[in-house]
């Protein structure tokens, strides 16, 4: 598809997805953003995992991720994996399914996507927009999920709103045993991962906080909880980011092959 085309259908559906406002829907329609990546944790309660390695000033090397494998919330499975990958890490690195340029799915999603903007289509559900590698999640509001659900990438979101607060409930996402992580330590995760997201607003509505809550029984001990809070941005709407063309490997991050087509689409 030659690139004018593509920008017209780019448009075209965002067109078709804006509609008026609720009164409880503020974060509607914006665009949000952060500059930093993995979850922060609550207050209090268990806690997600941290970078073991760490830079002469104490903060956490990125260019190195070795997750904390000790955390008690990891299941012996999951923590013998979470060891695995970061001695793979000090080795050089391994893949995850951001860095291969494969849909990025929760509790993922808030680990390492910057930006995104949540459109409401005419039908009343929603459609998120992470501009990161051109992701795209689709929430059923008022619906629940299939009595017998196939798993998918993205898995099955159904939505509500609790006052001002939307509330998103995910299950079912498909896993890949060599992509599929919960976090960049490279935290396995099972296809019976439940994920709750409650987003609202703060700071006069200049804020977007995101908890989410994460129940595996198949990766971890207990439930967690996890916060992302962004800020209102601006930038293009809709920029186009082809993740596997513009793949830089500044991490070390190619080895696995990207996925290729064998004959083009069009």
């Amino acid at each position: 598809m030659k690139t004018p085309a593509l920008f017209l259908s780019i448009l075209t559906a965002a067109a078709l997805a804006v509609p008026a406002f609720a009164a409880d829907d503020g974060i509607i329609g914006l665009q949000w953003g952060r500059n930093s990546k993995d979850f922060d944790g609550m207050p209090s309660g268990p806690q997600p995992l941290s970078n073991l390695n760490r830079l002469p000033n104490g903060t956490a090397n990125d260019r190195q991720l070795i997750g904390d494998y000790r955390n008690p919330i990891l299941t012996p499975y999951a923590a013998a994996i979470v060891k695995q990958k970061g001695e793979q890490a000090k080795a050089g690195g391994f893949p995850n399914s951001q860095d291969q340029c494969r849909p990025i799915a929760p509790p993922f999603t808030f680990a390492i996507q910057f930006d995104f903007q949540i459109l409401q289509n005419r039908d009343g559900n929603l459609t998120i927009i992470y501009h990161d590698n051109d992701q795209v999640r689709h929430v059923r509001m008022n619906g629940t999920h299939p009595a017998k659900l196939v798993p998918t990438t993205m898995g099955d979101s159904v939505g509500h709103w609790d006052g001002d607060v939307l509330v998103v409930d995910t299950v079912g996402v498909k896993v890949n045993p060599d992509f599929t992580t919960v976090d960049r330590f490279g935290t396995p995760q099972s296809e019976g991962m439940h994920v709750v997201e409650r987003y609202r607003l703060l700071d006069n509505g200049n804020t977007l906080e995101i908890v989410a809550r994460v129940e595996d029984p198949g990766a971890f001990t207990t439930p967690w909880s996890a916060v992302q809070r962004y800020k209102r941005v601006k930038r293009p709407a809709l920029a186009e980011d082809i993740c596997a063309e513009n793949n830089s490997n500044y991490l070390n991050e190619d080895v696995r092959p990207i996925p290729t087509a064998a004959k083009p689409d069009f």
